[in-house]
């Protein structure tokens, strides 16, 4: 390095008035210029006309950092350097910066101090130069470069128009870094006001939107615009807390966005440990890429995530999702005001979930309601389980054992025997006896509406849909339901309910929603689900799930010891009814009655004590007994039904083979059934081998 005082032959002593003049030019051109990529090309347009040199460049000192940012400008092979930064005492630009002194080199070849910028410029055949300060009044700047093919080429009289022309680069250079700070603060401001109004507008939306969907899709969109990035998106936990339910998802590509909501696992995925961990998450790059296939937005082509938990009462009830096209697109200085965002939105999300649990528990009280009115306008006689006899004290303990379990109940018995009455005693002596207790008669609904009866429908699932409707499996949510003649559910509809009662989760006709119930199921038949199951009529596993524990209720002509008090008590049941006194039943009536054998069993014969008690003018019960010799003679008692004709049947094939049950010659081989379906009938029947 030389003092710049030392003059080389070809520097011009005294600038010529030319050179003033440009100069003039320059300064007013240059000055009026607002941003520096502007006027950095308006002085490689200008300096050559006022300047020698071959290589021009420009250097700022940036302050936060304390590094020199190099700018070449002009270079023989007029190609244009990106930014490069050197520290101060790396940069011979650093040193005049420090110093505040120009710096001329004659000869680069001679120069050993600050090797790495020197052999830049000897890359451009660069044999001298001149480095001097950009100073004006407020601060220093930095240092403008020229670099000459020629050796010895910056003399003092070059030096000295060099420096006037440094000082106009400086002004320049200032004006320009104050007005972009300027510009920049201005955008920054606005920036943060259109952050605080994004605040603002999201506080709004919370406050008055209470549909779930609708808030989730003013979020992302909003969220999307204020951030300007990609994706957004809202993910919230299932029940079985390992899904997330995707809201909302919100794509710019394409102008793409998805309102319909998909399921998740959570394991292996970036919002599953928001969750867990309830801190922020940005991921980039390689960060990303080791989600690998469990993350779709990698296939989007999203290459920087940001997920945030959403916290509300201290806990994380979901997290906001977002996504840029390019990396780095979320830094940590954004967190604080997405954290802002995102525990608002926490607080929209419970407010519209609570108001969600609330419409649905009004709904389905509502549903109770109209159904518990129904149920009092049907006669139901709780205690119409009445009788002495040993096989009714046998179911009835049967009953007292299940009741306190959930275990699912399957009723079997002829029609009329009080099937319904059985299950609701089971409720009523059950842990579920204060919730609803919900009756189904599976072969009274038609196909078409059993569907939509027992799991209900969205609006718009079907022609006629014009609401939503809850079905009978969650309104009996937490108590009851009663599938009655379950024998007749189609085919096509075994596989949902085999469905609900294993895994306690269904979907509405119409919907993807999945949804949770807990439902204690007590089914009831008139119909042999064993011999449906061999001949393909009714799923097998759906009757293995519904035969937990099986109860058979007798008919009424296998407890003839019970029907006097039955008769009893219907006559005092309708006399009341009817405001009439009778007092006396005679003894050939009530003989008759206990003769006759009931093939509507209880059913038939409350119908005929009402039919009676209608037809009594005084005190003493007048039956038509002539209906019962009628249908005697319509039905002889010899005629005996199935079940007496299939029990003996089973007693004689195992008489013959001396009580073997399977096997060549067996029992079950004799009868042409399986083993394990004479063993169930033989226990429905109560069948016990004889001891010896």
């Amino acid at each position: 390095m030389t003092d710049p005082s030392t003059t080389g032959d070809n520097a011009p002593t005294k600038p010529p008035a030319s050179q003033h003049q440009a100069l003039l030019e320059v300064a007013e051109s240059i000055a009026t210029h607002r941003d520096l990529p502007a006027l950095f090309h308006d002085l490689v347009e200008r300096l050559p006309g006022l300047v020698n040199f071959d290589t021009l460049w420009l250097v700022l000192h940036e302050p936060i950092r304390n590094v020199m940012r190099l700018h070449i400008l002009e270079t023989p092979s007029r190609a244009y350097i990106d930014v490069i930064e050197r520290t101060v005492e790396d940069s011979p630009s650093g040193w005049v910066w420090e110093h505040q002194k120009a710096l001329v080199v004659p000869d680069m070849e001679q120069e050993g101090h600050f090797s790495k910028a020197m052999d830049l410029l000897k890359s451009y055949e660069i044999r001298s130069l001149c480095i001097l300060p950009l100073t004006t009044v407020h601060r220093r700047l930095g240092a403008v470069g020229f670099g000459s093919q020629r050796l010895d080429a910056y003399g003092e009289a070059a030096v000295d128009f060099l420096q006037l022309v440094a000082r106009q680069i400086a002004v320049a250079v200032d004006n320009a870094l104050s007005h972009q700070a300027a510009h920049a603060l201005q955008q920054q401001l606005e920036h943060e006001r259109d952050r605080l109004k994004f605040l603002l507008d999201l506080n709004n939306s919370v406050v008055s939107t209470l549909d779930l969907r609708q808030l989730f899709r003013a979020i992302s969109a909003n969220v999307r615009q204020v951030m300007e990035c990609d994706y957004a998106s809202v993910l919230l936990p299932e029940q079985d807390g390992t899904h997330l339910r995707v809201y909302a998802r919100d794509f710019s590509e394409g102008g793409e966005s998805w309102p319909e909501e998909i399921v998740i696992p959570a394991a292996g995925r970036p919002a599953g440990e928001v969750m867990q961990s309830g801190e922020p998450l940005i991921l980039d790059g390689q960060a990303l890429s080791r989600y690998g296939a469990h993350l779709n937005l990698v296939k989007m082509g999203l290459k920087s995530v940001c997920v945030l938990p959403m916290r509300n009462h201290g806990r994380v009830i979901g997290t906001l999702n977002l996504g840029g096209l390019r990396e780095g697109a979320f830094s940590q200085g954004d967190i604080e005001f997405l954290t802002q965002a995102a525990n608002q939105i926490a607080i929209g999300v419970e407010n519209a979930l609570n108001y969600q649990q609330v419409e649905a528990a009004r709904e389905r009280l509502t549903e109770e309601r109209n159904y518990l009115n129904e149920e009092i306008r049907t006669d139901h006689d709780f205690e119409a389980i009445i009788g002495q006899s040993a096989a009714l004290k046998r179911i009835l303990k049967q009953a007292e054992l299940v009741a306190p379990t959930v275990s699912t109940v399957l009723i079997q018995g002829e029609t009329g025997t009080g099937k319904e009455v059985l299950a609701r005693a089971i409720h009523e002596i059950s842990p579920r006896r204060d919730r609803t207790f919900v009756s189904v008669n599976c072969a009274a609904i038609p196909l078409g509406l059993l569907e939509s009866e027992l799991f209900g429908h969205e609006k718009g699932a079907f022609t006629g849909a014009i609401a939503q409707k809850i079905g009978r499996f969650e309104l009996a949510h937490q108590g009851t339901l009663f599938l009655d003649e379950v024998g007749d559910i189609p085919p096509e509809l075994q596989p949902k309910l085999l469905r609900v009662l294993q895994e306690q989760e269904f979907e509405r006709l119409g919907g993807t929603r999945t949804l949770h119930v807990d439902a204690r199921v007590i089914a009831a038949t008139s119909r042999d689900l064993a011999q449906m199951v061999e001949n393909r009529e009714f799923r097998s596993d759906l009757y293995y799930r519904l035969n937990i524990f099986p109860v058979l209720v007798p008919p009424l002509r296998e407890r003839p010891e019970d029907i006097p008090l039955l008769v009893a008590h219907f006559t005092d049941k309708y006399a009341r009814r009817m405001d009439k006194r009778i007092s006396k039943i005679p003894e050939e009536t009530m003989v008759a009655l206990k003769r006759y054998h009931w093939p509507g069993n209880v059913r038939e014969l409350q119908n005929f004590i009402e039919r009676a008690t209608i037809l009594t003018s005084g005190s003493t019960l007048q039956a038509p007994l002539s209906e019962l010799k009628q249908a005697g003679r319509e039905v002889p008692r010899a005629a005996r039904t199935l079940v007496e004709v299939e029990r003996d049947q089973i007693l004689r094939a195992l008489r013959e083979a001396q009580w073997v049950l399977g096997g060549p010659g067996g029992a079950a081989d004799r009868l042409g059934l399986k083993r394990t379906t004479l063993f169930y009938k033989m226990r429905k029947l109560g069948i016990s081998r004889p001891a010896n």
